[in-house]
């Protein structure tokens, strides 16, 4: 399946950026190179999450499984771009799912465990998927049962595990071919549509992405990399493409279970992994951090919202690790703004290299990638304090969403980039940095607030754990802003007054205050840690807060 132009195919080849590569071919130089090295370990809980042991492979093991498995789901009828559905917490199938199937000629589209019949019948009915592969019973529901139900025919991870240690049939294999422009992947987009769109990706798209956080974060050979994020889009794929990368060690765990996250971190020796800023706020406001040794971390990844400088600070502070404030989607787009392109620490929470802009190198060599802010009338936004929307050309960008070309007018400008559908601001003339979502700016008064930025600064009040950041409407002003809380100590809440008096004193601009709380036992998030700011926002109307 192809579905890159044939002119965006050559531009990229003619450059060298694009070549005939394909991730297959990654993992089996692997396994030639680093036959014995443990591949995957799987997450520790897999036994009391889906009942089956948890086990390890190494990447000799590792390549013989995938292609035992690909040559089962030939048998079974796996045709040519045949689009296969997994839903699957975090185990060591689901990663050779991605390359098995791709080895069958197929293309698989993982979904998040928490998705049901609604979501599950837009993906059938989007992406004409007819095999399912799952669960019979994860936290009591049964995966299987409601696929069998919507028409899927159905796989149990039973059967692959099954099918992984039979025997491959290298004649069946090598008659089906498969190219670095052929899709590898169709992860779904949550954005703001009723339903998820498909964002396929192809090998060529991935590989180039596979050199943006090695490039940025200073990943090495033979690294251990945590994976706590769930394989389903962008922010679990920085995990398995650090891995890939590194020809290292993939060491899972999803859903996330915190004592034994961080029983992982401290016994297995990782180099570097990926957190939510909620988490890395969460591992510093531990009653026993100090007690905590993280000495073997190099870096850690965060996104899906902007990290506080604080936890950045801290981090660097107590054991010397390098953060790297990523952006990214699943459509393929990505900043990093790490050591090697963001070495000033205290720029990095703020500030991303504007990869792209004429007239910059840095020293990531990302070539390729173009980004450029652009205002409500499509023009540049060029001087520090401009806040446009971040559009968004290169190798590592999706062709588009699949089976939507009803969507492309408004996906992509004139000239080929992508609207990202996030403000950014003009940081410098080498660094732009996020602003907001496009549907997540409290205006007050005519003053743009970032509710991100709210976030951060309230989360510097020690009696915060966790915030989220709303507009609530007022008749005067437009909007306010409405902050939900969860409390440090629910005996001791930080009142309104408590919180803003302590922004006043760090110097926080008064139309930035908070003027309603909320208090909250857990912020709602979706799979990736992405806040449910919708539902924040119905709550504040509900309430009449």
């Amino acid at each position: 399946m192809i579905l890159h132009s044939p002119s965006t195919i050559e531009h990229y080849t003619a450059a060298k950026l694009w070549g005939g590569r394909t991730l297959l071919d990654v993992v089996a130089a692997h396994v030639v190179d680093v036959p014995q090295r443990v591949a995957i370990v799987d997450t520790p809980d897999r036994e009391a999450l889906i009942g089956t042991p948890a086990t390890s492979v190494t990447w000799s093991e590792f390549g013989k499984a995938v292609d035992a498995i690909a040559t089962g789901l030939i048998r079974r009828g796996l045709k040519k771009d045949d689009v296969v559905v997994a839903q699957l917490p975090n185990v060591w199938e689901l990663i050779a799912l991605y390359f098995a199937v791709s080895r069958a000629g197929g293309v698989l589209s993982p979904v998040a465990m928490q998705w049901r019949e609604t979501e599950l019948r837009n993906v059938a009915e989007a992406s004409q998927a007819q095999l399912y592969i799952g669960v019979k019973n994860f936290k009591g529901f049964d995966h299987i049962s409601m696929a069998a139900k919507l028409g899927y025919a159905t796989v149990a991870i039973e059967d692959v595990t099954a099918l992984a240690a039979q025997a491959p049939d290298q004649a069946l294999l090598d008659a089906v071919s498969v190219s670095a422009n052929d899709i590898f992947s169709l992860c779904w987009s949550s954005g703001t549509e009723s339903h998820a769109k498909g964002c396929p990706m192809s090998h060529n798209n991935w590989l180039y992405q596979m050199r943006l956080v090695p490039n940025t974060a200073g990943i090495q050979e033979g690294d251990r990399v945590l994976a706590p994020a769930p394989m389903v889009n962008m922010t679990g794929a920085v995990a398995w493409l650090s891995w890939l990368a590194a020809r290292g060690t993939l060491l899972l765990h999803h859903p996330l279970n915190v004592e034994l996250f961080l029983k992982q971190i401290l016994t297995e020796k990782v180099q570097f992994t990926i957190l939510v800023p909620a988490i890395l706020n969460m591992i510093l406001k531990l009653p026993n951090v100090d007690s905590l040794d993280l000495s073997s971390i190099r870096s850690i990844a965060t996104g899906s919202a902007p990290p506080s400088r604080w936890s950045m600070e801290e981090f660097k502070r107590r054991w010397n690790i390098e953060i790297c404030n990523l952006w990214g989607q699943t459509e393929g787009t990505g900043l990093v703004g790490g050591p090697v392109d963001v070495p000033d620490f205290a720029m990095r929470s703020e500030h991303f290299p504007w990869w792209g802009k004429p007239g910059l190198e840095w020293p990531s060599t990302m070539e390729g990638v173009q980004a450029k802010l652009l205002d409500e009338q499509d023009q540049e936004c060029t001087r520090p304090g401009e806040v446009g929307e971040l559009v968004y050309r290169g190798p590592n960008v999706f062709a588009g969403y699949y089976r939507r070309p009803d969507l492309a007018q408004n996906s992509f400008t004139a000239d080929g980039f992508f609207r990202t559908g996030d403000f950014f601001i003009v940081r410098d003339e080498r660094h732009i940095g996020f602003f907001d979502r496009k549907k997540d700016i409290i205006i007050r008064g005519g003053f743009n607030i970032s509710a991100a930025e709210v976030e951060n600064l309230v989360l510097t009040h020690p009696g915060v754990q966790e915030v989220a950041a709303v507009a609530v409407p007022d008749e005067i002003m437009g909007e306010k802003t409405c902050i939900y809380v969860v409390p440090k100590d629910k005996a001791r809440l930080p009142t309104l007054e408590d919180i803003v008096d302590h922004l006043k004193q760090i110097g926080v601009a008064v139309y930035k205050l908070p003027e309603h709380i909320e208090y909250l036992d857990i912020i709602p998030r979706n799979p990736v840690g992405k806040i449910l700011k919708a539902q924040l926002r119905q709550r504040v109307h509900a309430s009449g807060a």
